[in-house]
């Protein structure tokens, strides 16, 4: 038998009014998220060219999850890549598949766009993270992360 979350889920486009929505979401993954501001993230990635590039996903017409990606041109040693900037379910809905409805998604756009690869940062310590790019067929890249504190 169906799912019936799956037969209910739409893909579509990230729109501006769906910042409350994105920003609800990340409250309920992880209290941390209190000080960033959605409205301006969503906004960017609305308003630029990667505007078909940050989904979200729709159950019965309710945003319950959302993935924000960028290109990248020219960035250390590689000419063309995409990212994966943000990403959540909300935990009512994970486990449907709305993550994995999202990512390939995103992946198929970046291939009709001749992306040949497509990348993410994640916590070394976010096994539900991890295991979730893992099961995608992320693998570690050639890339190591760099940071200074301020």
């Amino acid at each position: 038998m169906e799912n019936p979350v799956e037969e209910s889920i739409v893909i579509r486009e990230i729109r501006l009014e769906d910042t409350q929505a994105v920003q609800d979401i990340r409250l309920a993954i992880s209290e941390e998220d209190a000080q960033v501001d959605f409205h301006k993230l969503v906004e960017q990635y609305v308003s630029g060219r990667n505007a078909r590039t940050s989904l979200v996903a729709e159950v019965n017409g309710k945003v319950a999850g959302y993935m924000i990606s960028t290109t990248l041109y020219a960035g250390f040693g590689i000419r063309k890549s995409a990212w994966i900037v943000s990403f959540g379910v909300h935990p009512e809905y994970m486990g449907q598949g709305l993550g994995l409805k999202l990512a390939n998604r995103i992946c198929e756009i970046y291939k009709a766009k001749g992306v040949t690869s497509i990348y993410s940062s994640v916590m070394w310590d976010s096994i539900d993270v991890l295991s979730f790019f893992k099961k995608l067929g992320f693998t570690r890249s050639e890339f190591i992360n760099l940071k200074k504190d301020l």
